[in-house]
């Protein structure tokens, strides 16, 4: 059997096994999700490795009280991902990072596609008042598994420290609208 074919196995045998449901949210003053596809799923490291969990991790480090919701999918492509963008990014939202992936050319999309469906996500993002970042990097080779397409655990963490400045600096708006003290009465 090819090498592709095994991975294909695989992963559609994972993807059935483990459903597609997201964590019940936990309350934080600040909300980020992550849309993706298996890389930000956390794909053979786990969600507690994959980079929403460690870029959750550095920044309540740095004192933010966030949540880094992972709204990674397998095999999600850019079509997909903007099919189920207003279900997994809940009004209140104060910001999406979206990791496009490669799935659209590996299933046989086109680039015109793809950067169209990017467009429209972040347009509609847009709309409705919740900044994005589109983190779309092209990977250097070491940070990939033995399958080529999916990222180590030491390629999450290089992902959350890349993010993480830029996080930081698209949330201050949204964070010191928290910190301001309520006006009192009267």
């Amino acid at each position: 059997m090819s090498r592709i074919g095994t991975v294909m196995r695989l992963c559609l045998s994972a993807l059935a096994l483990t459903g597609a449901t997201l964590p019940a949210a936990r309350a934080a003053a600040l909300t980020v999700v992550a849309v993706g596809a298996s890389n930000t799923s956390g794909w053979g490291v786990g969600a507690a490795a994959a980079y929403p969990a460690r870029l959750e991790e550095l920044l309540r480090e740095r004192g933010l009280d966030v949540q880094v919701v992972n709204a990674g999918r397998p095999f999600d492509t850019t079509s997909g991902m903007l099919g189920r963008l207003d279900a997994v990014v809940p009004d209140g939202t104060q910001l999406v990072v979206l990791q496009p992936g490669a799935n659209d050319l590996r299933f046989f999309g086109t680039r015109e596609r793809r950067a169209a469906n990017i467009e429209a996500m972040v347009a509609r993002l847009t709309a409705r008042g919740i900044p994005s970042i589109v983190y779309d990097p092209v990977f250097p080779r070491e940070i990939y598994q033995w399958d080529g397409i999916h990222i180590t655990p030491e390629g999450h963490a290089r992902i959350a420290q890349d993010l993480a400045p830029q996080v930081i600096e698209a949330l201050k708006p949204a964070a010191q609208a928290v910190k301001r003290p309520k006006a009192s009465p009267r």
